[in-house]
């Protein structure tokens, strides 16, 4: 009976593992987090230099702020690429299988979405929903994808949205709620994954 229910055990534990992507780097996660927060103390900087002037999609002022975030997006993907793969070498996995093509689409439905809602909302000049909209429709993924690798991203994906809530509440502190929320909570969590997953 004991031998029976340990089969078991471990027939459950292969299908999780076959179900979900478990290479997902928490260190990639804490990266992504200091590239936000460089982003935004130098986003800050960039707004205080110009300081009066009324942003417009032309201007110089606002090509330099989407440049940095566009920068922090790059950087950020290209290091949970490579510190994930290296991950799943070490643990003898693939990088690309079902699962983390999955985990892959289902992050990705509501981060296009919500990117396509910000250029339009860019395009019409509504820039005091831009931050609100990046956060919560980032959170959504995280929330959306969270079902196909560890729990930890569904709890991460949460907290951006209630941040993405406060910062429509709060439109004065737009930067502020953005850092907070792609750089410290990425930080937090990133590092909570770390140790509970990396560290072997």
């Amino acid at each position: 009976m004991e031998n029976y229910l340990r089969d078991i055990q471990d027939i459950k534990k292969m299908m999780d593992r076959s179900s979900q992507f478990l290479s997902l780097s928490g260190m990639a996660g804490i990266m992504a987090g200091i590239y936000a927060l460089a982003g935004a103390l130098l986003a800050n900087a960039v707004i205080e230099r110009h300081a009066g002037e009324y942003i417009i999609i032309e201007s110089y002022t606002f090509l330099r702020i989407a440049a940095i975030a566009a920068a922090v997006l790059v950087l950020s993907v290209a290091t949970a690429f490579f510190l994930s793969a290296a991950k799943a070498k070490r643990n003898g996995e693939t990088l690309w299988t079902s699962a983390s093509r999955r985990l892959a689409i289902n992050f990705l439905i509501p981060l296009v979405t919500g990117g396509i809602f910000a250029v339009l909302l860019i395009r019409d000049r509504h820039f005091g929903l831009i931050v609100p909209v990046t956060l919560i429709f980032y959170g959504l993924s995280c929330l959306n994808a969270s079902k196909y690798t560890v729990r930890d991203v569904r709890y991460l994906g949460v907290t951006v949205i209630l941040i993405g809530l406060l910062s429509t509440a709060y439109p004065g502190y737009g930067l502020e709620f953005w850092a907070l929320g792609f750089g410290i909570c990425h930080i937090v969590y990133g590092a909570m994954m770390y140790y509970k997953y990396d560290r072997k």
